[in-house]
């Protein structure tokens, strides 16, 4: 194995924390759906709980805005930071999860995602009118892309949130309430890792062109 096959393999220390950021944004969504599958029979179980809850989909709301919140504190003891995204949608949960709560109505929590969608969307979009390709700002940590490759990375992102929050109205108007849990989980997520791998060959290729190292010149000798 050459050394240039050694450095384009990427190493534990470069993937633990993008699979720990993975895991911290899908666990709570997982425990979501757990709850309020099994949330009747929790209910029935500690009949107490019902003073608080009147559905399996508000005590799963209760449930999932407690893991968002760890999420986030381990997010920072793991990773020493906390990411834009993740904290906006933190927020978010904690407001119209509070809501749900609060009125005893899953209308806002089903709200919540296309709240969250519409704001990515509206920002990175707003961003590009004023020329601003904002996605740089949130991953250019991560990845160095020459201002057309952020360009198209900001459009393309900006619409897709676009449509998540549209996918999202279409669901939970239309369908029940367990079915559109499940489909947050078990499709909204899928989709969206699916999009994000299409945008590989954005990254490829609009990477920074390498520097070509400058040849050393011979000096002339000045004896003959």
């Amino acid at each position: 194995m050459t050394t240039e096959t050694k450095q384009a393999e990427p190493s534990w220390d470069e993937l633990k924390p993008q699979l720990i950021k993975m895991a911290l944004e899908l666990g709570p969504l997982v425990v979501f759906f757990i709850v309020n599958a099994k949330g009747e029979d929790m209910l029935a179980t500690w009949p107490v709980l019902t003073q608080w809850f009147t559905q399996p989909v508000i005590f799963a709301t209760a449930v999932f805005m407690v893991a968002m919140v760890i999420s986030l504190a381990l997010s920072w003891l793991l990773l020493r930071r906390v990411a834009v995204m993740p904290l906006v949608t933190g927020a978010v949960v904690l407001v119209f999860g509070g809501l749900t709560l609060y009125f005893q109505d899953p209308l806002f929590i089903k709200m919540k995602p296309t709240i969250t969608n519409t704001l990515f969307g509206t920002v990175l979009l707003g961003g590009l009118l004023f020329g601003q390709s904002l996605l740089k700002y949130v991953f250019g940590e991560v990845y160095k892309l020459e201002p057309k490759g952020w360009h198209i990375l900001t459009l393309r992102w900006g619409l897709f949130f676009m449509f998540l929050a549209v996918l999202n109205e279409v669901v939970w108007r239309t369908q029940s309430t367990d079915f559109w849990v499940a489909f947050k989980v078990w499709a909204t997520m899928p989709i969206t890792i699916v999009f994000a791998t299409l945008q590989l060959p954005v990254l490829t290729k609009y990477a920074p062109k390498p520097v070509k190292p400058v040849e050393a010149i011979t000096p002339i000798d000045p004896l003959p």
